[in-house]
């Protein structure tokens, strides 16, 4: 990863079915539970679009649709990528 260019976040996801209580004792099934994203960016390299996919941990916050985030991508191979 030596280059780096900016990418905008096309879709944020919730994933509902992996649910982490951050509290002990709870009220109610949703009480102080969290949940991680799944958050889809598209970055363009010499004219060519790719697309990549970040899983966001439960508790940090997840970047907003429209939202540009960094991208590292190979200057070799720029469908290697990692989003930060």
């Amino acid at each position: 990863m030596d280059k780096q260019t900016e990418g905008i976040v096309v879709s944020v996801k919730k994933q509902w079915w992996l649910k982490i209580n951050s509290k002990q004792p709870r009220t109610d099934p949703l009480d102080g539970a969290t949940f991680p994203h799944i958050i889809k960016v598209t970055y363009t390299v010499d004219g060519n679009d790719y697309t990549k996919w970040k899983w966001v941990n439960a508790g940090l916050p997840a970047p907003k649709v429209g939202n540009t985030v960094q991208v590292l991508y190979s200057s070799d191979k720029p469908s290697k990528a990692k989003v930060i």
